[in-house]
């Protein structure tokens, strides 16, 4: 017997008459597209199937649309009430659901991942900080295996709080004597107290830019020339 599972719908898109598809990440599972009926009157699910609303979700394998791969959502209904995200923390949030659907394939089973993005969620609710969005791009990165170590440098040493570190693809964090306060695709520095700081999700203020840069370049290729459509919505908001 299929058991329930708690989770988020990331994405939906409508689908045959009353029904949608939506892109959920479940606990313990990963990604798992799935078809369910929304229903009409008081037994209508629309107010559930948002995104930032915990859920409680079972599934079967079968699907009226085998040929789309889809499984087919058997019961859902909200395990909490939604997280109260607004102005930047809402369009984080957008931005996390976004990585989400452009990146992690049903195929990829990244089981660890929900607890990451629920625990980013409720930090966003608290209040925004873009420290929180380094966090989870850096669990979402480990999680398809294109984040480098942050233990140890090129060179086989442990990273160093006081010395700084030029990354370099598909090898790591090469320690270098030159000091710059940026980093810009791979020709700019990084210190070691933010890598560290990272590491350990102690991120300070000082050292935003920089994680945020070094984010942006290694998701840069994992997503291709499409826009992300959050980051406009980011840059828009803050015009």
């Amino acid at each position: 017997m299929a058991t329930m599972k708690r989770g988020y719908v990331l994405h939906h898109r409508p689908f045959r008459e009353s029904s949608v598809i939506v892109n959920l990440l479940i606990e313990g599972i990963g990604r798992v597209d799935a078809i369910t009926r929304v229903g009409t009157g008081k037994r209508s699910i629309k107010s559930i199937l948002q995104p930032f609303q915990p859920l409680i979700v079972q599934f079967s394998a079968q699907s009226e649309a085998k040929n789309l791969g889809l499984k087919t959502i058997t019961q859902i209904e909200a395990a909490a009430p939604a997280m109260p995200l607004v102005g930047n923390s809402l369009y984080s949030g957008f931005y996390l659901n976004e990585l989400l659907v452009r990146l992690l394939s049903v195929e990829h089973q990244a089981e660890g991942l929900f607890i990451a993005y629920h625990r980013a969620l409720m930090s966003l609710a608290t209040g925004f900080c873009s420290s929180h969005l380094r966090y989870f791009e850096m669990a979402l990165l480990l999680e398809l295996g294109a984040f480098p170590s942050l233990n140890y440098d090129t060179q086989g040493n442990a990273l160093v709080a006081d010395c700084n570190y030029r990354f370099v693809a598909e090898s790591g964090f090469l320690p270098v004597v030159q000091h710059s306060d940026g980093f810009s695709h791979g020709k700019g520095i990084l210190s070691g107290a933010m890598l560290l700081a990272l590491a350990s999700h102690n991120l300070h203020a000082e050292q935003l830019n920089q994680a945020k840069g070094l984010m942006r370049y290694l998701l840069t290729p994992l997503l291709g020339n499409k826009p992300l459509l959050s980051r406009q919505l980011f840059a828009k908001n803050a015009q």
